[in-house]
């Protein structure tokens, strides 16, 4: 099963290039199949209101919030996984 993981971010975020280079690192070594959207807060303010996001960066996974701030790399690699399996 594919994994829809979304990375909310603003461009002022100290700490969003982290998470998105986190995700992308993750995404190299998983045999999950996941599929990456990246999204500005600032240009898709809708996608981030539909979420109830108040702060970035957040990951959610399959259309649901599971991470505000930078997991660590294992708590996200669970994450997938348990997402994966639907």
């Amino acid at each position: 099963m594919v994994v829809k993981v979304e990375v909310f971010t603003s461009p002022s975020c100290p700490y969003c290039p982290m998470a998105v280079q986190l995700v992308e690192e993750v995404k190299k070594e998983m045999t999950e199949d996941l599929e990456v959207d990246k999204i500005d807060i600032m240009v898709d303010q809708e996608k981030a209101r539909e979420y109830g996001l108040m702060a970035v960066p957040a990951i959610a996974l399959n259309g649901v919030v599971r991470f505000v701030g930078a997991p660590g790399k294992e708590e996200l690699i669970e994450a997938i996984k348990e997402a994966s399996k639907g």
